[in-house]
């Protein structure tokens, strides 16, 4: 290889490969561009398969069923605002519609999976939690529990009692269709709900609010929570 005894940025060739050098203080540093290119490669490959990994869901399967529930539009932004913010935890996430929680067209997204059909709609496992990040004073729903025959979800909610109560009432449960879709080759039967209306319960708006200690009122008795679908998977049986 050859190149200029000077200082700055020069070009040279070896066997085929072309090497920036860099020569200062009598030193010359080689840089590979070829090794750059290959190790630029891996790391997007690496950062693209843990996006796609982190993204990707598993095969629908019989038991692996999930409720999507949106709140309404200026929930998120009307709670934020008096420093309270809604999160999902045990196996349920949750993410962001709209420009942000605090946008009037932003919208939380919890998806909650089902866990358990004996009763209902079970989800035992999953919380859903409203935050009060000024006094540090939270409310959980645990183990919703969707009752489609009373149009009801009910949850434990520990800091007011260890019973399951209901919390939120389903306005339009009478109206639901079920859309039922069977997958002859995956021996697979899809059953979903959508459009669920969901409202807080009677009694559970007040209690939310003096639970979180926020001024009387904050919440309407009966106020609309949020939207819901909900989409089962069963094995179809026999040929």
């Amino acid at each position: 290889m050859k190149v200029h005894e000077s200082r700055g940025l020069q070009v040279a060739g070896v066997g085929g490969c072309t090497y920036l050098v860099w020569v200062h203080d009598a030193r010359k540093e080689v840089i590979d561009m070829r090794k750059r290119s290959i190790a630029t490669l891996v790391a997007v490959s690496v950062f693209t398969a843990l996006g796609m990994t982190h993204a990707s869901a598993d095969a629908p399967k019989p038991g692996a069923s999930m409720t999507h529930i949106k709140t309404i539009a200026g929930l998120s932004a009307a709670l934020k605002s008096a420093g309270v913010i809604i999160y999902a935890q045990g196996g349920a996430t949750s993410g962001v519609m709209g420009d942000s929680i605090g946008s009037a067209n932003g919208q939380k997204v919890l998806h909650v999976p089902v866990t358990g059909t004996k009763t209902g709609v079970e989800h035992v496992g999953s919380t859903i939690v409203f935050y009060n990040i000024s006094n540090d004073k939270t409310v959980t729903l645990r183990n919703p529990l969707i009752n489609l025959a009373a149009g009801t979800i009910s949850a434990v909610v520990p800091e007011a009692s260890a019973e399951a109560m209901t919390v939120l009432s389903i306005t339009n449960a009478s109206a639901l269709k079920p859309k039922v879709t069977n997958d002859k080759k995956a021996k697979l039967r899809s059953t979903a709900y959508s459009d669920a209306a969901l409202s807080f319960a009677p009694g559970i708006a007040p209690a939310v609010v003096s639970l979180l200690g926020l001024p009387a009122g904050a919440l309407a008795d009966g106020a609309s929570f949020a939207t819901a679908g909900v989409t089962l998977y069963s094995p179809i049986k026999g040929k």
